[in-house]
């Protein structure tokens, strides 16, 4: 039995929902389609599909098997078509998905740039601050923040960045400067907390080089980067932020930044992908971009006073907060940032 054939048959009966309709697509007698999909059932040990008189669906072992032929087959469809337009550069739709931060204040305001170098990629990109599972929703890349703990992904480091302890002015004329973080007991913050489990995310310094996590108190609490912003302008409580998204505010004097002597940990930013010995061209041209991007970008270095915050700079995620519970809850490649 060619195997192969035998995935482009399964998957026509599947997403015609039909035996005689699928025949039909692929030119081929509705017995030999019949067929087909019975040796490959009796070659997986499996059944794929429920038949009855008037209708067919998918086994749970049949679903499973179904999602892994789509990928295979989309996959070869696609590296035969690299061979076939190699003068035309990498071509077709690429899923990718970020933090809406990072798509509203980099990569939209860079994109006549990708596509100058890359017309002919058709981008679909993701912006939720939601768990997202490559392989169950096809998605070819992710950009994220934290270790890769998930062996079947590939991670692809192309920076860092350094939050920043922060209040409004109003609120420190209210509740007072802390300067150390003991003073922080006395104080208000503006929590976050994870859409996925609703828990509150706690802060951290780094101390004589050593991890430290602070408990704050606070009587409000979002789930969105720019809400997390515009409660700390508003003098809620003090917020640990990126810098990227409050330097306008600290530079007008909107915020204060405070303790700075004690940073919160770094972060390292990734592009991750899943496991390929053959990375799709458009996958690899848009790796090749964004990690591109990322290296101009003054930030990584530590550079405050060149970083710009409408489009020229990395814009990685809505808070270190969020990051830092996300990589507790679960690998990387799920990760909402």
């Amino acid at each position: 039995m060619d195997r192969f054939q035998a995935m482009q048959v399964f998957t026509a009966v599947v997403d015609a929902n039909s035996f005689t309709r699928a025949a039909d697509n692929l030119n081929l007698p509705r017995t030999t389609v019949t067929t087909i999909v019975q040796s490959l059932e009796s070659l997986l040990q499996v059944r794929l599909l429920n038949r009855t008189t008037r209708r067919i669906s998918l086994t749970p072992d049949g679903a499973a098997y179904y999602e892994r032929c789509v990928r295979i087959l989309a996959e070869v469809d696609e590296t035969e078509a690299s061979f076939r337009n190699v003068t035309r550069g990498p071509q077709g739709r690429l899923r990718i998905d970020v933090p809406a931060s990072i798509g509203r204040l980099l990569l939209l305001p860079n994109l006549c740039d990708f596509y100058a170098k890359y017309p002919d990629i058709e981008l679909v990109m993701g912006m939720s601050d939601r768990p997202v599972d490559l392989v169950q929703e096809a998605i070819d890349c992710v950009i994220r923040v934290g270790d890769l703990q998930d062996s079947s992904m590939v991670a692809r480091r192309i920076g860092t960045f350094q939050a920043v302890t922060c209040g409004a002015p109003l609120y420190f004329e209210r509740r007072g400067m802390p300067h150390t973080i003991e003073d922080l007991q006395s104080h208000q913050s503006v929590h976050y907390f994870s859409s996925r489990t609703g828990r509150t995310i706690d802060w951290d310094f780094m101390v004589d080089g050593v991890a430290q996590e602070v408990k704050m108190a606070g009587k409000l609490s979002v789930n969105d980067g720019d809400a997390y912003v515009a409660c700390a302008l508003q003098g809620f409580g003090l917020v640990q932020a990126p810098k990227y998204m409050i330097l306008p505010y600290l530079e007008d004097g909107r915020l204060v930044e405070i303790l700075s002597q004690w940073q919160p940990v770094p972060m390292a930013i990734s592009v991750v992908y899943l496991h390929n010995r053959h990375l799709s061209p458009k996958v690899r041209a848009f790796v090749d971009w964004v990690a591109e991007l990322f290296a101009t970008c003054p930030l990584q270095k530590g550079c405050q006073k060149d970083i710009p915050v409408q489009g020229g700079q990395f814009a990685a995620k809505p808070e270190s907060n969020t990051i830092r519970a996300v990589i507790e809850q679960q690998n990387i490649a799920e990760s909402v940032f």
